[in-house]
């Protein structure tokens, strides 16, 4: 597989073109961004972790019956994934109040719900990705119908999938951001990463954050954070 001329470069990856046109590459970065992209900053190491770790995910998912964008891990921080084209919505599954959730309704973190929250947002930084209905994203043609049924689908199976592993790691799946886009023949299948950048977690027995929000908030700690993770998942699936 030949890499070629970068196509793109966002906030935390670099997307490069391939000899074959269904096929490209993703280059991890360290770079990390939060508040829409208002404050910048660096992870040491975390391009790696996010790279390994999403690929191993979805792995799992593909077993699990929820098709992804992963094709073959080519370095540490280089992975080959299926060209789609990105659905404009960010999807967020919740499992307990926290971060924006806790601030929009004025309830506390760590409200554990009786069953996961599911919401969508516009993929639009220069309107910071608002928040939108069913209705909102049909209307605005982000998707059809069958295409939003088939996304709340596999989101929720992500969200079992993702609170058992995390569960057997001694970590609490608080929340997620997943994204997803259509190949070629119109197929929906998951094309963003998993990781602490995406991904709320805290430490089942202590509470400790163990994600980006100690890179949002100043807590200090933030590549230990992503390499303690790293290294209990790794125990769980090698």
């Amino acid at each position: 597989m030949e890499k070629r001329k970068q196509m793109y470069e966002g906030k935390a990856k670099k997307v490069y073109e391939t000899d074959d046109p269904e096929i490209v590459i993703v280059d991890y970065k360290d770079d990390a961004t939060a508040f829409n992209g208002l404050k910048k900053g660096s992870i040491k190491g975390k391009g790696v972790i996010n790279n390994q770790m999403s690929n191993m995910l979805m792995q799992g998912l593909e077993k699990k019956g929820v098709p992804t964008h992963f094709v073959k891990e080519l370095s540490e921080r280089e992975t080959a994934v299926k060209r789609v084209e990105i659905l404009p919505l960010e999807v967020i599954i919740r499992n307990i109040s926290a971060g924006s959730f806790s601030k929009r309704y004025g309830v506390e973190e760590g409200i554990v719900f009786d069953e996961p929250t599911i919401e969508f947002s516009y993929k639009n930084d220069d309107l910071g990705d608002p928040l939108l209905n069913d209705d909102h994203a049909i209307a605005l043609k982000l998707c059809t119908r069958e295409e939003l049924a088939t996304v709340k689908k596999y989101a929720f199976l992500v969200n079992d999938f993702l609170k058992e592993i995390w569960k057997s790691c001694n970590v609490t799946l608080v929340d997620f951001k997943i994204e997803f886009g259509r190949l070629k023949d119109g197929t929906i299948v998951l094309a963003d990463e998993i990781s602490p950048d995406t991904c709320r977690l805290w430490d089942a027995t202590t509470g400790e954050k163990l994600d980006k929000d100690r890179f949002r908030r100043d807590l200090g700690g933030v590549e230990e954070a992503y390499e303690e993770v790293m290294k209990r998942l790794k125990g769980q699936l090698d």
